[in-house]
């Protein structure tokens, strides 16, 4: 019943080679991209060792990762996937901008809940939509006024447009509500905006909390869902997702060109596979460990760092900070970083409600969280 996150040691992660242990100077701690401190979970590492042990690393084939998903949907959360109704694509942010292709147009409003992901507003931009924000309250919460003004805004002249919902929310942490998701398909329906839902932080959710599938929900027949078991056991680096449409969306998933199902990597749909079926347990220890984080940070902040003000994320293992009262500037995750050595997400990224904040990843070890949160504590003296 080994804690995955108290496995390896600084010195084994400082081996990685991935972005978050080579993006900085080797003496930064990393607590920014989305990359966890664990080992994988063993029936990870014996599906890729027996798949290369046969050189099956050709192309993907068949609905193994669908039907995957589906068992995992089902036992933990009581949802009904139609696998028939999805299909895979390279990754969770190329499936968001397909499904954006096929329900807008060029010039069309894509509406988000600020402060939200930062590839939102890139990504979305690249293919030559309009962002519309739609900012969360000050509890982190949808808002239903809000999010109607911005519906409106992004309709006007009868134009199309989308919703792109973050749920569980980055970087807030926010597990979103019944009330919460009935709200957003009510206001979807009665301006016409067609709702792209992102589940990738989906199976990581706190006890006590419950993350509902939006494609679960009555009124979201016409949306659409991209999944993955990439965050959840740490797979970002071996590509794969699925793209789920609503009940009255299936027609529009299989007009979709074939080139946008292409790129999801073979190794990945076997890794995720792996994952879903017989990583199960691994799951429970990381989610017991990242509770354990939850609290240790807010006891950390409170001991160290009390200026901070910290709401303890129900989803994801990400931290929202605020940052203001400290009066470091807009982007406090500088200053941490030049004075301190511990690498934060830059709050300003994440759009409007970002100055002064910083999001910091806690999926390490409590003795790395400990180290970063006593240097970030020495660097504003």
């Amino acid at each position: 019943m080994t804690n995955p996150l108290r496995v390896l040691s600084l010195e084994e992660l400082r081996r990685r080679t991935s972005a978050k242990w080579r993006h900085f100077d080797p003496d930064v701690l990393p607590l920014w991209v989305a990359e966890m401190d664990v080992p994988l979970a063993e029936s990870v590492v014996g599906a890729i060792e027996d798949a290369i042990a046969i050189g099956d690393s050709g192309y993907p084939a068949g609905t193994a990762y669908a039907e995957a998903y589906a068992e995992f949907a089902r036992e933990r959360w009581g949802w009904e996937l139609d696998v028939a109704a999805s299909t895979t694509v390279a990754d969770v942010m190329g499936g968001i901008v397909e499904m954006l292709e096929l329900v807008t147009g060029r010039g069309d409003a894509v509406v988000v809940n600020s402060p939200v992901y930062t590839p939102f507003y890139s990504f979305v931009e690249r293919i030559e939509r309009r962002v519309i924000e739609a900012p969360l309250s000050a509890e982190h919460r949808i808002d239903p006024d809000t999010l109607d003004l911005a519906f409106s805004s992004a309709t006007k002249d009868g134009r199309r447009a989308a919703f792109l919902l973050c749920s569980p929310h980055n970087p807030t942490g926010t597990v979103h509500s019944r009330e919460d998701l009935a709200t957003v398909a009510a206001l979807a329906a009665q301006h016409g905006v067609r709702v792209v839902a992102d589940e990738i932080h989906a199976p990581i959710v706190a006890a006590g909390s419950e993350h509902l599938p939006y494609l679960s929900l009555p009124g979201s027949e016409r949306a659409f869902a991209v999944v993955s078991a990439s965050k959840a056991w740490n797979l970002a680096g071996i590509k794969a997702a699925l793209a789920v449409a609503g009940a009255e969306s299936v027609a529009e998933l299989s007009s979709m060109p074939q080139e946008g199902r292409h790129g999801p990597s073979h190794l990945g749909v076997i890794a995720h596979v792996a994952a879903l079926r017989g990583g199960r347990g691994w799951l429970q220890r990381l989610l017991l460990g990242l509770d354990a984080n939850r609290l240790l940070l807010g006891e950390l902040l409170a001991e160290h760092l009390p200026a901070i003000r910290y709401r303890q994320p129900r989803g994801t293992y990400l931290a929202w900070l605020d940052c203001r009262e400290l009066g470091l500037g807009s982007d406090p995750a500088a200053v941490f970083l030049e004075r301190g050595r511990v690498a934060l997400s830059s709050g300003p990224r994440f759009g409007s409600g970002g100055d002064g904040h910083a999001r910091l990843n806690f999926a390490t070890s409590p003795e790395i969280l400990s180290e970063a949160i006593t240097r970030m504590a020495a660097a504003i003296g």
